[in-house]
């Protein structure tokens, strides 16, 4: 089933294969009608994707996912409808974004160590200016021909707790509910399925939605997904996560179901909250 919706998807601004214009043409190609452009750590693509939108019906909603980390976990948050011009936001991002370099580049030097010796100019080009991620990374290590795959880069090497990862520049969860709000924005807890323990002091904070229609989950997994957004009182979200299948073997933009009245609800909120 192709989903009208899709609210998690990532444009060269990060670590995706396309640009943000490119994920316009897409979703129109594909007849959605509501889209969330949700890169990591960045907004600099929403205003293209909003340029490339304008006149034809195709709602693009201005979104960031934002990565924390705990002991032992990794928690992402997505953030809906956001300010995405917000200075105190775009200091942040920035302090991120350097942050990510000098991650990169630490793990360079551990892959390299490791006997995987990859070029920065590498890495930088597959970026394209963007958010410089993991997937980049990746992505390098196959074109030579260190791993057979993005996903095998990942688990043998720089993946969580691999011999060549390095620990992020770290914010809370609790702060990145903080930082959406504060950019007047609605924060989501991205694929939960392993971290809906953290639930209760996320929504304290401020979160207003869970989701539930993600890459990978079973129908068993969905409905307990659904049953705790309706016992919390929050909107199911849901997305592709879409990079690009030459970034992640995952599904196609739209590929997840998503229902229209969670689009509907979360611009019904930010109307309330604008």
């Amino acid at each position: 089933m192709i989903s009208r919706v899709d609210l998690h998807l990532h444009s060269t601004a990060s670590d995706g294969q396309f640009s943000p214009s490119d994920l316009v043409a897409m979703a129109l190609e594909r007849n959605l009608l509501a889209i969330a452009i949700t890169d990591h750590d960045t907004t600099e693509g929403v205003s293209e994707a909003l340029e490339a939108a304008r006149g034809t019906g195709l709602e693009v909603i201005p979104g960031i996912e934002i990565s924390t980390d705990v002991s032992r976990e990794e928690v992402h948050l997505l953030g809906y409808y956001i300010d995405y011009h917000d200075p105190a936001l775009e200091k942040k991002l920035c302090a991120f974004r350097q942050a990510r370099l000098h991650r990169a580049k630490e793990m360079l030097a551990k892959l390299a160590a490791l006997g995987f010796p990859l070029q920065w100019e590498m890495v930088a080009e597959l970026a394209g200016g963007g958010s410089v991620g993991r997937p980049h990374i990746a992505q390098t290590m196959v074109r030579m021909g260190y791993v057979a795959s993005t996903d095998e880069a990942f688990s043998l090497y720089i993946g969580r707790n691999g011999p060549a990862y390095v620990e992020r520049y770290k914010l809370s969860p609790l702060e990145a509910v903080s930082l959406i709000k504060e950019a007047r924005g609605l924060p989501v807890l991205a694929h939960p399925l392993k971290v809906t323990h953290f639930l209760p002091s996320l929504i304290e904070r401020g979160l207003v939605g869970l989701e539930v229609y993600y890459n990978g989950y079973s129908a068993e997994d969905i409905r307990e997904l659904a049953d705790l957004a309706r016992k919390f009182d929050l909107i199911p979200m849901g997305g592709s996560d879409f990079h690009g299948p030459g970034v992640l073997d995952t599904v196609e933009m739209g590929g997840i179901w998503v229902p229209m009245e969670s689009v509907k609800r979360l611009r019904a909120l930010a109307e309330i909250r604008a």
